[in-house]
């Protein structure tokens, strides 16, 4: 009996610590995923090859948190800091996160979308928030290099005094 009280306290914390060993972490490639976009087009890592991506994984309920960061962003493009050559924004809405119905979402991410010419996509599932260790209801930024390999990561508010420091980094990758 106690051998068997023992295997299972053992299972259960190997099972912990691998899931936790599952987030994504700064140095890590990032896992591979494909999405469809409001016109149904599919879209994965491997569509912008060579680019710097910028991935924003956000709750419906949570798409203003960065807003500041996003408008630091877009002001980086308006002035040419980032490059379209070299750079692209990715946003990528947890659909099941929400209560919002999925025809509200495309809606509200279609705004979004032309409001700073990014591509907005859809994780209907949870895909991602699954795969990437993320967490209900949260902002996430994930700044990847042209290899896929995640160099920044916020889980949540992006500090404003980080901002500039965050943009410059996407800047710099570019090279």
């Amino acid at each position: 009996m106690k051998n068997i009280f023992l295997i299972l306290i053992l299972l259960s914390f190997t099972c912990s610590v691998s899931f936790a060993a599952g987030d994504l972490q700064v140095g890590d490639t990032a896992p591979e995923w494909s999405f469809n976009d409001s016109e149904d087009q599919s879209f994965s890592m491997a569509s912008w090859p060579n680019k710097v991506l910028l991935v924003s994984y956000v709750d419906p309920d949570e798409s203003d948190v960065n807003e500041s960061f996003n408008e630091a962003l877009q002001a980086a493009r308006k002035d040419g800091r980032l490059q379209d050559a070299d750079y692209q924004g990715v946003g990528i809405l947890d659909c099941k996160a929400t209560w919002k119905p999925n025809k509200l979402i495309r809606a509200m991410a279609g705004k979004k979308a032309k409001k700073y010419k990014r591509i907005i996509l859809f994780d209907l599932d949870a895909t991602l928030r699954g795969s990437w260790g993320f967490k209900k209801d949260s902002s996430n930024v994930i700044l990847l290099d042209k290899n896929h390999v995640v160099k920044y990561i916020s889980r949540g508010k992006i500090a404003d005094g980080e901002i500039a420091s965050v943009i410059q980094m996407a800047i710099d990758l570019q090279k």
